[in-house]
């Protein structure tokens, strides 16, 4: 039983659906064979062949204006190499946890008050982990999201001097053994991660019914106790450790 084979079909007998009119691609079926299963197909069954389908790109923003508390931030770049010069695969490149402001909603109304966003245009920012929409904005990637998912703002190129917004806080967390008692060496994945340290920077505290500030219950240079596993651990330029947390993540004061 012999196999039905369609060899060639010219562009000029290939009819472009009206759907898809103005869209110019060089459109060429060739090599394709057909199984015994399909005997009833000839080469007259192709005749005024129709094209539905076509690949489009998606399209390009040069501008996004957010509403209410949300916030556009443009991401900063990330590192596609070490400082030795090589090259990082994508799985392994650090996904960045800060940007730079590029614009803000109008704000939120609590009340009677009607609230700006806590950030300006220009602020550099860090915000938390897994939040917000990823989006390209004239060729570069921003990050759309609310002022809450914004931990702080980045008053100079250090993590160290974070100044928190809302219920947020800056901890120094506390050095860890580099050795056991007995004088043997740890490595870092079996170092065990501490769960306390010194408090270096507070927000203001989170707004109540009214619009007022309710202050936290720390205050810089207190030592507390945290959740085990919270999130956001960042590293100073002299290699110290930190983590930023809400405070209702505190367990504990220390004295």
């Amino acid at each position: 039983m012999a196999a039905t084979q369609l060899n060639s079909i010219s562009p000029a007998t290939i009819k472009i659906s009206p759907s898809f009119e103005g869209l110019r691609s060089a459109s060429r079926i060739s090599n394709i064979n057909f199984s015994v299963a399909f005997p009833s197909f000839t080469s007259s069954s192709f005749r005024g062949l129709v094209v539905n389908a076509a690949s489009v790109t998606a399209a390009k923003y040069t501008s996004i204006k957010p509403l209410g508390e949300k916030v556009l931030i443009k991401l900063k770049t990330v590192e596609e190499k070490t400082s030795s010069g090589i090259f990082l695969p994508t799985t392994s490149q650090s996904k960045p946890q800060s940007g730079e402001v590029v614009a803000v909603g109008s704000g939120r109304r609590i009340g009677e008050k009607k609230l700006p966003v806590a950030v300006e245009t220009g602020a550099k920012v860090v915000y938390s982990k897994y939040t917000g929409t990823e989006i390209e904005v004239d060729g570069s990637s921003h990050l759309i999201l609310k002022e809450d998912d914004i931990i702080g703002i980045l008053e100079t190129d250090d993590i160290k001097d974070l100044k928190p917004l809302n219920d947020r806080i800056l901890i120094k967390v506390a050095e860890v053994e580099d050795k056991t008692a007995g004088g043997l060496l740890l490595t870092e994945s079996s170092k065990e991660k501490p769960s306390f340290g010194t408090v270096v920077a507070t927000g203001p505290g989170l707004l109540d019914e009214e619009g007022n500030r309710t202050p936290l219950p720390v205050t810089p240079g207190s030592t507390v106790l945290y959740s085990k596993y919270a999130a956001n651990d960042v590293k100073a330029s002299d290699g110290s450790n930190y983590i930023a947390l809400r405070v209702s993540e505190v367990m504990a004061v220390l004295s």
